[in-house]
């Protein structure tokens, strides 16, 4: 399991290339990789951990599914390739500014939330490592921004309650603690 996940660890750095944390000058894989390893503080299903490490890979770089799909297939088990790359797509925000430019933030979220709303329990698992480690940084490192995109996470939260119920409520806490 070690070597597959180093292996996925790897292909998303790749895929991310020379991005970095918007906050920090840090490569964007360490964000991947703490959620990843939040994940695993309450779960060894391999499909969470490898989705935990792609999940903003579809979103964020120039991989496609297909492509995705593909180095999957080589390095697990076809159900399990399934799996991961089913829970990628579900964390894979489909309402960006990019492709909704007529929206605005408060207007995609909303589409977005509600889209989130029925995603699969494993993937909101994911989802709240994600927000866990997001929040910690906004607060940080954006005072200015936190309590819009804190609040954004508060709503998301109250409606995403099927993931891990341990991780779930560290991630409400989390958020709430964050909120200036």
């Amino acid at each position: 399991m070690e070597k597959v996940l180093e292996e996925i660890k790897e292909f998303a750095d790749q895929a991310h290339g020379n991005q970095l944390r918007k906050y920090t000058p840090d490569r964007y894989i360490v964000h991947p990789v703490r959620v990843m390893l939040l994940c695993r503080e309450y779960t060894e299903n391999m499909s969470i951990l490898a989705a935990a490490l792609l999940h903003d890979v579809l979103e964020d770089t120039a991989v496609d599914e297909e492509e995705m799909k593909e180095f999957l297939v080589d390095r697990m088990d076809l159900d399990a390739a399934i799996a991961t790359l089913k829970y990628v797509v579900e964390l894979t925000d489909v309402y960006t500014h990019k492709d909704y430019p007529k929206l605005n933030r408060k207007k995609r979220k909303e589409k977005e939330f509600q889209r989130l709303k029925g995603i699969s329990d494993e993937a909101q698992t994911i989802k709240y490592a994600d927000i866990i480690d997001n929040s910690k940084e906004i607060a940080d490192h954006d005072p200015s921004f936190a309590p819009v995109f804190l609040s954004e996470y508060q709503n998301l939260l109250k409606d995403l309650t099927n993931g891990n119920s341990e991780l779930y409520e560290r991630a409400v806490k989390t958020v709430n603690e964050a909120m200036p």
